[in-house]
């Protein structure tokens, strides 16, 4: 089907009355196998439906592009909208006995792991270092521009454009408390997150490695872009503070004041 003719219905509990959520990246690995089987289950029907209304084999039939063609040939048949009206709307013309469904529900759940694991690696540079002193250093080694490199060997794509890069936690989010346990900088005034100047450039770079759990072979990848980041960038940051005889940093997120502590100038 062209993809103009699909809507998705979301965000209704009346329309989606259970679910699992979508707690370790199983949106495509569970919900996309979900629908991939509801998808051939469907197919199946709507083939069996126009080999009834054309007298035909369904296995001498195909859908392309909206339409029910000949396989071999490629010739049109019948209009997906038209079989749809005669399905639901004229289903006194279907041969009796013959019963026509529209509508298939799968489910789906990994057998042999809870989970569909994902692999990859990440890399974090720094593009240009100050030199002009060791505390102006530290503030360019934070705040400076860091290039990361992020090649996941997740899953067949679904949307190559939906990655995430999880730095900030390296850099600027931190929670603080006093003594009594009381959150200083529970807003957004007061807690740091990275604006537009402080996003680094991110180069993507995709190997496909389909699970052998199911037949899509999808995998989850949102938070495979967060935990390899802070990490990337920690080894990044310690690589370049080896020279100065620095102690290795390894408490999030790396601040100026830290770097400077490491050096001793503080």
């Amino acid at each position: 089907m062209p993809i103009e003719k699909v809507r998705v219905i979301t965000g209704d509990t009346d329309n989606t009355p259970y679910g699992g959520g979508t707690w370790a990246s199983r949106a495509a690995g569970i919900g996309g196998e979900a629908a991939w089987q509801a998808g051939k289950a469907l197919r199946a029907n709507v083939l069996a439906v126009a080999a009834s209304i054309l007298q035909a084999k369904p296995d001498d039939l195909d859908i392309r592009n909206g339409l029910v063609v000949d396989k071999d040939t490629g010739t049109e048949r019948l209009p997906l909208d038209e079989l749809a009206r005669i399905a639901y709307f004229r289903p006194d013309t279907l041969p009796p006995g013959f019963q026509a469904e529209l509508m298939a529900t799968r489910h789906y759940v990994p057998r042999a792991w809870p989970f569909a694991f994902t692999n990859g690696i990440r890399r974090a540079t720094w593009k240009s270092i100050s030199t002009t002193g060791v505390r102006e250093a530290a503030e360019a080694l934070v705040r400076g521009r860091l290039r990361h490199h992020h090649q996941p060997a997740a899953r067949r794509r679904a949307d190559p454009r939906r990655r995430r890069a999880g730095h900030r936690r390296a850099l600027f989010e931190h929670c603080l408390y006093d003594e009594r346990g009381q959150l200083l900088n529970g807003n957004m005034a007061d807690y740091l997150v990275p604006m537009a100047v402080e996003m680094p450039d991110i180069e993507c770079g995709h190997v496909v490695s389909p699970t052998a759990d199911s037949e899509l072979g999808a995998k989850g990848a949102g938070e495979a872009g967060t935990a390899g980041a802070p990490g990337s960038v920690m080894n990044a940051i310690n690589d370049a503070l080896r020279p100065l005889g620095a102690q290795p940093l390894t408490d999030m997120p790396f601040t100026p004041d830290k770097i400077l502590r490491a050096l001793g100038e503080v």
